[in-house]
């Protein structure tokens, strides 16, 4: 009996247990990619005009961007409390909503329904971030992969739920709202108290990365059979029976992933989960090097400084090797008096900073601003991909939205694990890879302003992939620049680059140009054009909308991008 609870408590106590639990939590967090299908009810329900409902698109999207509440309480509350509190919020607020559509309660004005969509919609950041924080501490040393498959779980997320109210078959299309507020609420209760630290960085075992390339296999499966259904359902009459069969399907790769844990636990004796998963004297150098963290904090510092600049250029096992080195000399030399160690007046980078010591690094902001311009020009593409096929001439929009979907996805895997070959293989700075996915966006941009035959679906795939390998790559360039202590608050707000930038180039750039180019294709129609602000997402004051035709419209558009 004492050999089984043993075992259970160390199964409870798996890093890839949490990192399991938060892949689940991560597949019905991205609530917002919802909003599109559970609009169309709000404004019949409601009698909204198109310009009201865009009022609740920015509140949806401002409550997905603004986790400087989650970020703090990360760090005050236990993990599960910040999760209780996401859970409230999104029940809470989603919930609302349902009974005001439904008639169960009392018609509200706009603004208390934008702040209901805000509250509802915000309890996703609370989600994000412990699934983020915690993993990332289990998994230091592949920070990449973790945060791009969870990332991109987050991106599937509206498929994912999407299938299971069609599974469901409720009566109403409101119904889809009750599940939007009760669905991830109750996932994330039931989850909430496996999502923590664990000790990861004393787990590593040689199959670590087997394990990944098998979750890796089920995320590429997924995603293939994701775009398979809907594409199915999307151009085909299907039962209802095919559907239950297809949503079984997709439930039994969501919980294959369970098996590794299971595995990893049967297959070995159990531990106690304080100790390290390692060889004995590997186990003895981590135990020194932990104290040596503590007593030699501000020698540490020294080699930050006295190191040569190539030995950031060697392969790893060597760059250790001559830091080492570095080290074994400083500790003799400020024993014997010959070195007189500098006293720090902040971390340097790779130590943990507070989100006030990073506000005033130049670094900060360069990843700040990269994120700015490449999920900005990103997210003007994506929320506008409708009008852009319509322009060029293409009848079924509907196929677009759903390809760069699940390129977002393919981009957030990818990104994650490219980044970690970056960093591990070829000793280069996780930054590289922003540089190389924002290259992979400019291009896309290139076919989408050229408006060559066949560009819309290149333009798709290459601004999805690069657009998602930003969420994989800058959150884990982040933890490693800035420490993981403050982690949450740190990722919250580099968040905010995602609405920052889309301001910039759909709000200010991007419709300018358009309205611009649309009022001149309606004089020469002969047509008297009225022209609202929130043109460009075709949100318009007016009922009839002015569009664009032919990729000149475009072209302008995307050259400013």
């Amino acid at each position: 009996m004492g050999k089984l609870k043993e075992r259970f408590q160390a199964f409870v106590n798996n890093r890839w247990l949490v990192f399991v639990a938060a892949m689940w939590i991560q597949s019905c967090a991205g609530i917002g990619y919802l909003f599109g299908s559970i609009s169309p009810v709000i404004k019949t329900s409601l009698n909204y005009n198109q310009k009201q409902l865009s009022k609740l698109g920015v509140a949806k999207d401002l409550g997905d961007s603004v986790g400087f509440l989650a970020g703090t309480l990360s760090e005050i509350l236990p993990l599960w409390g910040a999760l209780l509190v996401g859970a409230l919020q999104n029940l809470i607020g989603y919930g609302w909503v349902w009974l005001v559509v439904t008639g169960r309660a009392p018609v509200l004005p706009l603004w208390a329904m934008c702040i209901l969509i805000f509250v509802g919609n915000n309890g996703e950041t609370y989600f994000n971030t412990a699934a983020l924080v915690s993993c990332v501490q289990n998994f230091p040393k592949s920070r990449g992969p973790v945060v791009g498959i969870l990332k991109g779980f987050a991106g599937l997320s509206g498929a994912i739920l999407t299938q299971i109210y069609t599974v469901i078959n409720f009566p109403d299309q409101a119904s889809l709202i009750f599940m939007v507020a009760v669905g991830p609420a109750m996932v994330v209760v039931a989850l909430m108290f496996i999502i923590r630290p664990v000790g990861g960085h004393r787990q590593v075992r040689p199959s670590d990365g087997l394990s990944f390339t098998f979750i890796y296999s089920v995320c590429l499966l997924l995603a293939a059979y994701l775009m398979g259904v809907m594409l199915l359902e999307d151009l085909v009459s299907v039962s209802h029976t095919l559907v239950i069969i297809f949503t079984v399907i997709l439930f039994f790769l969501l919980i294959i992933p369970i098996a590794i844990p299971i595995i990893l636990n049967i297959s070995e004796e159990p531990r106690d989960p304080a100790e390290v998963l390692l060889p004995k004297t590997e186990q003895q150098e981590a135990g020194k090097s932990e104290q040596g963290v503590h007593e030699h904090e501000v020698i540490f510092s020294e080699v930050e400084d006295e190191k040569p600049q190539e030995v950031d250029l060697l392969p790893a096992p060597e760059r250790q090797k001559r830091i080492a080195q570095l080290q074994a000399k400083l500790f003799q030399a400020a024993a014997e008096g010959a070195v007189r160690v500098k006293r720090r007046r902040g971390p340097h980078r790779g130590e943990d900073f507070t989100l006030t010591q990073a506000l005033i690094k130049a670094d900060f902001w360069l990843i700040f601003f990269s994120l700015l311009l490449g999920s900005g020009s990103g997210l003007t593409v994506i929320d506008n991909l409708g009008q852009m096929s319509q322009s060029l001439g293409y009848d079924n929009t509907h196929i677009f939205v759903s390809m760069i979907s699940i390129w977002n996805f393919l981009g957030r895997i990818g990104g994650g694990y490219f980044s970690e070959i970056v960093v591990r293989d070829y000793a280069y700075p996780r930054p590289i890879a922003i540089a190389v996915a924002q290259l992979v966006m400019a291009v896309g941009h290139v076919f989408f302003a050229m408006g060559w035959p066949g560009a819309m679906y290149i333009g798709t795939l290459l601004i999805g992939l690069g657009y998602g390998a930003h969420w994989a790559i800058v959150p884990a360039a982040a933890s490693e620049l800035f420490g993981l202590k403050k982690f949450g608050a740190l990722y919250n707000f580099l968040t905010l680059a995602n609405p920052a930038g889309s301001l910039v180039f759909s709000g200010v750039i991007a419709s300018s140009i358009y309205d611009r180019e649309a009022e001149k294709q309606a004089h020469l129609h002969d047509i008297q054009p009225q022209i609202s602000g929130l043109s460009f997402t075709g949100l318009f004051g007016q009922d009839e909308p002015l569009k664009c035709e032919g990729c000149r419209r475009f072209h302008l558009s995307v050259v400013s991008i």
